[in-house]
């Protein structure tokens, strides 16, 4: 991990098109800003895992729906 100091206003650059801008500084509260293209999807880590758990409850369950599907094809197939 890349651990970079910035004070309020300061900013960091990622690939020439994401910045990321200390906007202020609360305690132990940290407000950031963020530029980045539309078609870069920015979440807060939280949000994320949950979207990754969702994700995976998804698939889990949609095979376990395409397996159900598949004993019904085969057992229709063999009459």
């Amino acid at each position: 991990m890349l651990v970079l100091s910035r004070r309020k206003g300061e900013s960091i650059v990622i690939q020439d098109n994401i910045e990321i801008t200390i906007l202020g500084i609360e305690g132990d509260n940290v407000r950031i800003g963020i530029k980045a293209p539309r078609q870069v999807e920015v979440f807060r880590k939280e949000i994320y895992l949950s979207i990754q758990e969702l994700n995976r409850q998804s698939i889990a369950h949609g095979q376990a729906d395409i397996e159900k599907l598949m004993e019904r094809f085969n057992q229709s197939s063999e009459s």
